[in-house]
């Protein structure tokens, strides 16, 4: 197949493309209340003509074009984060406005753009009559805003669903991603001993006990070291909540808790991160935990996992970088930006826990995820859709 008949049609269907963005933006779907935009997709991948379509059981829309042995996921979140502070936003952010290139509206490059574009590389292998070794799967997953990953834990788990490879479609600015930094979630529990406000000499104010915890988790943060290649760069440690109680306002708080955001570079494991933060506090600290996420998604599946979620990366010179980069080269006539992600993506778990080759590839930039007033260019849409249909003949090419 020719890359210039995949770009050929990625440009004939741009308007659709950026349309389907448009229509899903419009539809909220908040982590755990993605039913209505499944719904949709699900409608138009039928509308597509993908080969099969179907929704798992934690709520996920599963969507396949081609019969081949091997399995090519490409995969995208359809939840989003909230808004934030409304008066921030020129724009309703469900309002899905197409405007002078861009896609206006929450989730429009996290990432929803994505989405589109998937959908647009299903139709163009449709189009192609694609019959080469692999079964290309779209998929358009739920909850990872609030625990990335999961959502592939419980396909390949649950439903012994296993790609071969994996396409995250998490906003790249169209470079080729290789990896990221992992995460966890830590909690500290603090004790002191309460005594009337009079007379707080009487009592242990947890409170002053949380603050010098933090400060100390301030210190150990500094001290995080870059992995050793210097590509995901080095861990941090940020102190997002610190909550104190007491018996009422008028008395010493005999309790507090820490939470903890932690980013993992290479080489850092969940039990080191416990650690550092246990020898840190000292006696401060009754307890450092790593809370468990359980809160039930649109289709109430009971699931759930630990909030930690590991560091991946492929070396530069692994076939499926290299398959993304002649992929990037055909298409385009140019070499890629080969990069990470600051954030986190589903790849924790596909590539971090389960060790599947994955690379990333995206419409939109990074920066715009979480932020008001988010874009995503139809230009970037159009480039990802073809990029997605013709991966698959780079990788039957390989593979030959």
């Amino acid at each position: 197949m020719s890359p210039e008949k995949v770009q050929k049609l990625s440009k004939e269907y741009a308007s659709m493309t950026a349309e389907n963005l448009s229509r899903i933006v419009r539809i909220p779907s908040f982590s755990g209340e993605e039913e209505g935009v499944i719904r949709e997709l699900e409608r138009i991948c039928r509308t597509l003509g993908f080969d099969e379509v179907r929704i798992d059981g934690l709520g996920s829309l599963i969507a396949r074009v081609g019969s081949g042995p091997r399995k090519l996921v490409i995969d995208a979140h359809i939840d989003t984060v909230g808004v934030g502070d409304i008066s921030q936003w020129k724009e309703d952010p469900f309002s899905g406005t197409i405007r002078d290139g861009l896609v206006y509206g929450r989730g429009a490059s996290d990432q929803k753009g994505g989405a589109a574009s998937m959908l647009t590389a299903g139709r163009i292998l449709k189009d192609l009559d694609y019959r080469g070794q692999y079964s290309v799967y779209f998929t358009f997953t739920v909850l990872e805003e609030d625990c990335d990953g999961m959502c592939w834990k419980y396909l390949i788990e649950e439903e012994k669903f296993i790609p071969d490879y994996f396409v995250s479609t998490e906003p790249t600015s169209c470079r080729l991603y290789r990896g990221h930094r992992g995460r966890m979630e830590m909690e500290v529990h603090i004790k002191g001993v309460s005594a009337h406000g009079s007379a707080p000499e009487r009592g242990v104010n947890a409170a002053y006990r949380a603050a010098r915890a933090a400060l100390a988790l301030e210190g150990l943060n500094e001290k995080l070291q870059p992995d050793e290649e210097r590509f995901l760069g080095k861990g941090t440690l940020v102190v997002s909540q610190l909550k104190a109680f007491g018996p009422s306002q008028c008395a010493v708080p005999d309790v507090a808790s820490l939470y903890i955001d932690r980013r993992l570079t290479w080489g850092e494991t969940k039990e080191l991160a416990v650690q550092q933060v246990k020898d840190a506090l000292g006696s401060l600290a009754e307890e450092v935990v790593v809370p468990y996420y359980d809160k039930p998604g649109w289709k109430k599946t009971p699931y759930g996992q630990e909030l930690y979620f590991p560091t991946w990366k492929l070396p530069l010179d692994h076939p499926f970088v290299q398959a993304g980069r002649e992929t990037y080269r055909d298409l385009f006539g140019a070499e890629p930006v080969v990069d990470k992600w600051t954030f986190s993506t589903n790849g924790t778990a596909v590539c971090g826990r389960y060790r599947i080759p994955t690379i990333g590839f995206g419409p939109g930039d990074e920066a715009q995820a979480h932020a008001p007033n988010e874009v995503t260019r139809i230009q970037d849409l159009q480039m990802a859709s073809a990029f997605y249909a013709y991966l698959p003949y780079i990788l039957d090419r390989s593979h030959a």
